[in-house]
């Protein structure tokens, strides 16, 4: 009995160690992955640069409620409400509403929890602007006329889907989806809709498949290259995280994909891209003009601050951008840069014309894009661009043009960047 005692309690010792070996190192593995998954998916350090700089959090809330109100309530506004569900954002001067205005306007909405004015947009896009048969179904027109709701052109601006899909996810986040628009149904309805286009009426999925990379526009030779300001990385890495339609690794790599076409598009002494290029990052030429930094690419430091503040992924050469960008511009004064450069800091010989008068000017819209890059740029002088910022305002030129759309976007967008209001809207917690 004793041996017998003995020998099975070895055995059971030995299971026991055999078992104990084997768990110890998975339950470490375990824990290893735990930690890192909670690392990857830690709440960014959203920074207040504004508070940074020396102003108060009531200042500071002044400003970004007053440049909300100009936009979207005020004598200039840009946004107009239509009976008791819809409302549109119109470039006043070209008098249409295009799908860049309707889904940045969601975009402050859904950040600033506007409700109201964030289903208004979404309704107005849907009964106006998207298809719903044919090979665009799902897409949308991007320009229509907001008096005639004729749509001025069929086809689709790539980066307004981008915007549309990314604010429908983070209302999903914010507001759920029984209030009466299932904010993800619609957002799964544009990215299911995209991934069944496969040439047919010549329409493509937004992102060229090929290249990884967003394309220009989704249809014929436009889908063959693409715009550097619609190069939002931090924008695929919330479809890869909130969009659950399969394609996660696929978005991971897009994203990827952008930051290495970044760094190709900008040039390596002044940081300046063109506004369009190829995949490659080469400037595209167009009919229209010759490749240059322009309106479009004001975009692209606010969007490399998004995703450095959002993801940080790319934080060296993301740095290494800021320094040159905001150094190229600070050799041009900081209250005199305007806004249109060959790559090489040279003055182009085609000016882009915007309003009455042919003129390059000191644009409100890069002068808050250009602040933006100050969250990138470690060295404290660069406060000198959050400064600039803060004293601007949203009027008229001395030539008497006047931008509160585009301008005026991009100056509200750049008040929330540096003011640490635009974030990644997670999962409301009930």
């Amino acid at each position: 009995m004793n041996k017998k005692f003995k020998r099975d309690t070895h055995v059971k010792i030995r299971i026991l160690i055999l078992i104990f070996g084997f768990f110890v190192p998975v339950l470490a593995i375990c824990q290893n992955k735990k930690k890192t998954e909670k690392s990857e998916s830690k709440i960014p350090h959203y920074r207040n640069l504004f508070k940074e700089a020396g102003y108060s959090q009531d200042e500071i809330d002044k400003k970004v409620s007053k440049a909300y109100y100009d936009v979207f309530e005020g004598p200039n506004k840009v946004y107009f409400e239509e009976g008791d569900s819809l409302g549109y954002v119109s470039d006043v001067k070209n008098k249409d509403a295009r799908t860049e205005g309707m889904s940045y306007g969601m975009m402050v909405a859904v950040q600033l929890n506007k409700k109201d004015v964030f289903d208004r947009l979404w309704r107005w896009s849907v009964k106006y602007m998207q298809h719903q048969d044919g090979p665009r179904e799902g897409y949308f027109a991007w320009s229509v006329n907001p008096e005639t709701k004729k749509q001025n052109s069929p086809g689709s601006a790539s980066d307004g889907e981008l915007y549309y899909i990314t604010s429908l996810l983070f209302a999903s986040n914010k507001w759920g989806n029984d209030t009466g628009i299932h904010y993800y149904n619609e957002a799964r309805r544009i990215l299911d809709a995209m991934w069944k286009k496969d040439g047919t009426g010549n329409i493509h999925n937004v992102i060229n498949t090929e290249h990884k990379q967003i394309s220009f526009v989704p249809e014929g030779r436009g889908y063959e290259w693409t715009d550097p300001s619609y190069h939002v990385p931090a924008f695929y890495e919330i479809w890869a995280l909130y969009a659950k339609d399969g394609h996660e690794q696929f978005y991971k790599e897009c994203a990827e994909v952008s930051r290495n076409f970044l760094h190709k598009a900008c040039h390596s002494v002044t940081g300046l891209n063109s506004d369009y290029t190829e995949f490659s990052g080469e400037p595209h030429p167009t009919p229209w003009m010759p490749p240059a930094f322009r309106y479009d690419s004001w975009r692209v430091p606010m969007n490399i601050a998004m995703d450095y503040t959002w993801y940080g992924k790319d934080k060296k050469w993301q740095e290494e951008y800021a320094v040159k960008f905001q150094n190229f511009l600070r050799s041009k004064g900081i209250e005199m840069f305007v806004d249109q450069y060959n790559l090489d800091g040279s003055t182009p010989d085609f000016i882009l014309q915007a309003g009455p008068v042919k003129k390059l000017r000191h644009s409100i819209g890069l002068v808050g894009t250009s602040a933006t890059a100050s969250l990138v740029n470690q060295d404290k002088k660069s406060l000198d661009f959050v400064h600039a910022l803060w004293k601007a305002k949203l009027e008229p030129y001395e030539d008497g043009y006047f931008d509160p759309y585009y301008d005026g976007l991009m100056y509200l967008f750049s008040l929330m960047h540096l003011s640490g209001k635009y974030q990644i809207i997670t999962p409301t917690v009930k």
